[in-house]
């Protein structure tokens, strides 16, 4: 089987009801694909009626009446809200792999009149509900996929086209109410949760779906070292500070036992004053060789902007109080610190190695988002770079 690109349209109804974690985790997993891009949508009329245009297919397992239901949903639900013109927020992942179209497909399902399992993502987060007379009452698809490689490349590369327009960081999507200020805030899911396919980045979006914030923004991202540099930059000084009495007192303790004298509190403190910068430096390069790569002094000065080796997750989260709320679910720097329930006691490691990074202010959530430029369109990236230019 041949390298195919696949993609799965997260519903404006799942994102309202915070499926879009379990939904992620059961793709990831079950698949075994690597998921390259992600972008949300704010979509416009024009291309929600090509889209739906193109659902119906002959090339579709599903029979005709299944297809008239998902043109007419995507047409009803996708389309932007008719009495304000508000756009409605749809998440776009993008799978690349062998096989990848029929992966996706046969994890999402199909939507069936006598669905009795649970299988499949349709089967949990979906709804088709018929009366007596087989007559449709409510259908919620939970997700849209394509059904053969030919329309998989079709309707990217409508997305794709419209992907500038019509999406990025998304703006006046949601409704508050009167006094209500909403804050944004940045998330990383940092590298660690994706050396192998598994559900972790899924399930820690799903434990930030408790704050009751709204996704805005997303990207696959693959941090360059002269990113990590500048996102990491203002904790390269903290860290030549706050070492200095742990280094000292390891330093005395040390050489105490190599050489059998006693060393005094001042000779202690010079230890540390001289030691603590190298090591809080050493510290930094570690941290930037974890999300990027390879640290600065193993980086030629030409490619210290090219993307890195390593993939996160970059997610801008809406909503009042977002910066405390994002924080509060994340827990302290400290895996063992965190409380029962926080993601980094259930995912942490160490203080590097800590499941995900969370602004700590709305300066540093905007200092940081422009640094990562969650809007870049890595998505059409990605898909003109599959099939050439759209």
């Amino acid at each position: 089987m041949s390298e195919q690109l696949a993609y799965v349209i997260i519903t404006p109804y799942s994102l309202y009801k915070s499926r879009t974690g379990g939904i992620l985790s059961r793709l990831v997993t079950r698949t075994g694909l690597g998921l390259v891009a992600a972008r949300m949508f704010g979509p416009s009329e024009e291309l929600i009626r090509k889209y739906a245009e193109e659902t119906i297919s002959a090339n579709d397992p599903q029979d005709r009446k299944i297809q008239q239901l998902i043109y007419d949903y995507i047409l009803r639900n996708l389309l932007p809200e008719p009495k304000t013109g508000r756009r409605r927020r749809v998440l776009m992942l993008l799978f690349q792999g062998e096989d990848a179209v029929r992966k996706i497909r046969s994890v999402v399902g199909n939507v069936s009149m006598d669905r009795r399992g649970g299988e499949t993502i349709r089967d949990t987060y979906g709804d088709l509900i018929v009366d007596h007379d087989n007559e449709v009452r409510y259908f919620e698809p939970a997700v849209l996929a394509a059904p053969t490689p030919a329309e998989a490349e079709s309707k990217l590369k409508l997305w794709a086209h419209y992907s500038d327009t019509d999406g990025g960081v998304l703006e006046n999507v949601i409704t508050y109410g009167p006094g209500e200020r909403p804050q944004r805030t940045l998330v990383l899911i940092k590298p660690e949760n994706f050396r192998f396919p598994t559900g972790r980045p899924g399930n820690m979006i799903d434990f930030f779906s408790r704050t009751g914030l709204f996704i805005v923004g997303v990207k696959v991202h693959c941090m360059s070292v002269a990113q990590a540099l500048e996102f990491y930059g203002p904790v390269r000084e903290v860290l030549r500070t706050k070492l200095k009495d742990a280094v000292g007192a390891k330093a005395k303790t040390a050489l105490e036992k190599e050489f059998g004298f006693t060393i005094g509190t001042e000779e202690e403190r010079g230890l540390g004053n001289m030691l603590g910068p190298l090591v809080g430096d050493i510290q930094f390069e570690n941290i930037v060789r974890f999300m990027a790569g390879r640290a600065p002094s193993e980086c030629p000065p030409g490619e210290v902007n090219k993307p890195g080796s390593e993939k996160c997750i970059a997610l801008v989260y809406e909503g009042a109080e977002a910066v405390r709320k994002i924080r509060d679910v994340l827990g302290p720097t400290d895996p063992s610190k965190a409380p029962p329930g926080s993601i980094r006691r259930e995912f942490g490691q160490t203080i590097m190695v800590n499941a995900a990074h969370a602004s700590d202010s709305e300066e540093n959530a905007r200092r940081e988002m422009g640094i990562v430029k969650v809007g870049e369109n890595t998505f059409r990236q990605s898909v003109e770079k599959f099939y050439g230019k759209v």
